[in-house]
């Protein structure tokens, strides 16, 4: 199969688009680098630098995805997976797609299969966000994972809003952290190997989650595509832990009480809007692998 000719992008070009990646990034992170200066923890934000492995520096750097060759890139030309091209503008630098799929071919085609297959599904709304409620279940308080923030209804009341619901969590990397008392009362069994089975787009995780696949399809798809899933997992971890049974008024966060009528009914409008963004978001990230299939 013929490699399709690469876009061209002269210096101008790229370097603004990579000056103003840089700039963005410095202002969401702004907050976060800060804290991390002073050694100070925060319950809601820290997640995006925890959970996800993406070091800062990583975020900031920029990359223009699959098909495009930067003109006067000539320090890119020892990244690894790039390579030199020859172009009536002067030499070039783009992503050497066959070596990085030669390298990272399995993990492309797994983030594909599971994206296709959670766009296919329809979006499950009324959880209720109920898994940050069953990682507490029947803990003493100074054993859940923020013991630093009082429960809302304290221990006995939050037990009681586990037990007065139905609980049906599909996504692994939460239900991997219910209690032992809490995970039976799961109405699934999530697992690492029936994550693509199960994933489904109205899950506040899986939503999250497309930050995580997003980068590590980096540097074949845009990095601007990369701040947009930060910026959406940021914006779904605060309704996370505003959904929680945490009470983090203190930092500012109204939280959203999942126990009453009102409460679920703006979760699920939350959660709603969520899901479309989150849609957008896959589409464009299965768009830019489709960008890759020319080169296999």
């Amino acid at each position: 199969m013929v490699t399709p000719e690469p876009t061209l992008l002269l210096p101008n070009a790229w370097r603004d688009r990579a000056a103003s990646h840089g700039h963005r990034v410095d202002v969401l992170l702004a907050a976060h680098l800060g804290r991390a200066r002073r050694r100070e923890q925060h319950p809601v934000e820290d997640f995006l630098f925890t959970y996800y492995s993406l070091r800062p520096a990583q975020l900031r750097r920029w990359h223009p995805g699959a098909g495009i060759a930067l003109v006067g890139a000539g320090e890119r030309a020892t990244w690894r997976d790039h390579r030199e091209v020859g172009t009536d503008a002067g030499t070039a630098v783009t992503l050497d797609v066959r070596a990085l799929l030669a390298r990272r071919g399995s993990a492309v085609r797994g983030v594909r299969e599971l994206l296709v297959a959670t766009a296919s599904r329809p979006a499950h709304l009324g959880c209720f966000g109920l898994h940050e409620w069953a990682m507490v279940y029947r803990q003493p308080p100074d054993a859940v994972r923020h013991a630093a923030w009082p429960l809302r209804l304290g221990p006995a009341g939050t037990d009681a809003v586990v037990e007065a619901h139905r609980m049906r969590c599909t996504h692994y990397d939460a239900y991997r952290f219910f209690t032992p008392e809490a995970a039976p009362r799961n109405g699934l069994r999530p697992s690492r190997e029936a994550t693509v089975a199960l994933e489904q787009p109205g899950c506040l995780h899986a939503t999250m989650d497309l930050y995580k696949w997003a980068y590590k399809l980096l540097p074949a798809v845009p990095s601007e595509l990369v701040v947009d899933a930060f910026e959406l997992a940021r914006d779904v971890r605060e309704l996370d832990m505003r959904a929680s049974p945490y009470d983090l008024s203190g930092l500012g966060y109204e939280p959203v009480r999942i126990e009453t009528p009102a409460g679920k009914a703006a979760y699920v409008a939350a959660q709603r809007a969520f899901a479309r963004r989150g849609s957008r978001l896959r589409s464009l990230l299965l768009e830019a692998l489709a960008r890759l299939d020319g080169h296999v």
